[in-house]
């Protein structure tokens, strides 16, 4: 019965299930695919602490109440490099490259996100 079903499709057929899969193709990259950073803002207790450009090679010690947080911006790409919390959960998040993405170091109170030209987003945290 299976190699019946080929034998019954045509040209016109198989033409369309070609332009399926590569509109899926399309789609998908195009669903997937976000905007690039060009700023990292850097939070100290919830307060904004600096805004730095990506393009910028610059290392800043950011004090919290469990000692310094080091931000590192490079090439285009921001992460927090050291921080003083146990289980270093910002420090594994590594670099960030794209506009929206964060990493947060809960038990120092400091964060980074990376900002571009577009608005936000909407997702759970900013609706």
């Amino acid at each position: 019965m299976g190699t019946e079903l080929w034998r019954c499709l045509r040209v016109g057929d198989w033409c369309l299930l070609a332009l399926s899969v590569l509109l899926w193709a399309v789609l998908t990259h195009w669903s997937w695919q976000q905007p690039g950073a060009t700023r990292v803002r850097i939070y100290q207790d919830g307060q904004l602490y600096a805004e730095l450009d990506l393009l910028a090679q610059r290392t800043l010690a950011v004090p919290g109440p469990l000692g310094a947080t080091v931000v590192e911006v490079r090439q285009g790409k921001a992460r927090i490099a050291q921080d003083p919390s146990p289980r270093q959960y910002c420090v594994k998040a590594g670099w960030l490259q794209q506009a929206g993405q964060a990493a947060i170091c809960l038990p120092n109170r400091t964060s980074i996100e990376l900002t571009g030209q577009q608005a936000r987003p909407y997702d759970s945290l900013s609706y």
